[in-house]
């Protein structure tokens, strides 16, 4: 069996950023006026006013101070509470969707990093939670524009878990020979699935794109080597965390602004419910291995929210975690969806000696968990 090694990682970050002052402002002009527009139900009790947000509530229940949305003016129009579609978003023959075009920024900047040519890649997967369009695929739309002939590229949607499940799949397309070099985007666009209307996700996700390149070993030869050991899957239904978009959504009239249409959670059930899961999961998969928590140099953690990270951090540890053992990048992109854990893997690895070993390893909705140990070769 051959071994496959990440040999390259890129980043796209979208321009337009918004602080957790900016949205609170919008936020609670927007509370200000339901509160005037129901005020008799609510004085008679048919109601409930809603609450204030704050930028220090947001950082304490989240570790978040900003996020980068593909569009902001929307967002803090009280007249509309929701992102604007970005002129040209949807392409043409000639130019790249919105998404695709994300991707393609983070794609060349992992290409280049692996030393390598677009043309050297023969599988592209586009793994994300939320995909612009069903077809046709993204992932084909950036092969095209990559220039890239022959070959195969498809998208899987697998919530939160998207980017790590695109990962374990490209390891196994390698093994199995399906192809040598395999590139993996992951766009998330996930701010024009947000309820800016609600206090309790109005604040929690941004928009980004990362993709990494995977490569036979025996054919590897940029200078970033970091050897998969290990690839684990799980999944188990829950409903706590949903959304009813999709395309029904046109059949069914008056639904664009109901809530179930956008991102819903049962928070406090997600906590309790699947970070026992994950903890469990991770230590069983290093035991598998031979390995312990103690054998990791680093953990790439599902980048949710500060609290959720630093649970299962400090669980697997038995202590509190060095900021360096469970990096975060939280404050500074919010909740990205399927791409936090790569976010992290890649801002956050270069100091790690030969031979450290670290677990990327994202979860979310369905539920899932998808996670790679990984060894700097």
């Amino acid at each position: 069996m051959v071994d496959v090694v990440i040999t390259g990682t890129g980043l796209h970050v979208p321009p337009a950023a918004i602080t957790n002052e900016e949205l609170v402002a919008a936020f609670n002009a927007h509370v200000d006026q339901y509160n005037a527009e129901h005020a008799a139900d609510i004085d008679a009790g048919l109601t409930p006013a809603k609450q204030y947000s704050s930028a220090e509530f947001i950082e304490k229940a989240s570790g978040i101070k900003k996020r980068h949305l593909v569009e902001v003016t929307g967002v803090m129009d009280l007249d509309r509470l929701l992102s604007r579609c970005p002129e040209g978003a949807h392409g043409t023959t000639e130019e790249p969707a919105l998404q695709a075009k994300m991707a393609l920024d983070a794609a060349k900047q992992a290409i280049a990093q692996a030393g390598l040519q677009p043309g050297d890649i023969d599988q592209i997967i586009c793994g994300t939670a939320l995909l612009q369009r069903s077809f046709p695929a993204i992932a084909v739309e950036v092969q095209h524009h990559l220039g890239i002939e022959g070959g195969s590229a498809y998208d899987m949607v697998m919530g939160c878990s998207s980017a790590t499940y695109a990962l374990i799949a490209a390891v196994n397309s390698i093994k199995s020979g399906a192809a040598k070099r395999v590139l993996m985007v992951n766009p998330e666009i996930f701010s024009t699935l947000v309820n800016y209307r609600d206090r309790d996700s109005h604040f929690i996700f941004g928009d980004i794109a990362t993709a990494v390149v995977l490569e036979r070993a025996d054919l590897a030869e940029g200078r970033d080597h970091w050897k998969v050991v290990n690839t684990r899957s799980f999944t188990q239904y829950s409903n706590n965390i949903r959304s009813n978009y999709g395309p029904f959504t046109r059949l069914d009239d008056g639904s664009m602004m109901r809530k179930d249409m956008f991102f819903v959670q049962e928070g406090r059930k997600v906590f309790k419910e699947l970070l026992p899961i994950v903890t469990d999961f991770i230590s069983k998969q290093l035991a598998d291995n031979g390995l312990t928590v103690s054998d990791l140099a680093r953990m790439w953690l599902h980048q949710a929210n500060i609290n959720m990270n630093m649970y299962a951090a400090k669980k697997l540890l038995g202590r509190e975690p060095e900021p360096n053992e469970a990096p975060t990048v939280l404050d500074e992109y919010g909740n990205t969806a399927g791409a936090g854990s790569v976010v992290a893997f890649h801002k956050h690895r270069a100091d790690l000696p030969k031979g450290a070993k670290g677990i990327i390893c994202s979860f979310g909705a369905g539920y899932s968990i998808g996670s790679l140990i990984v060894e700097r070769g």
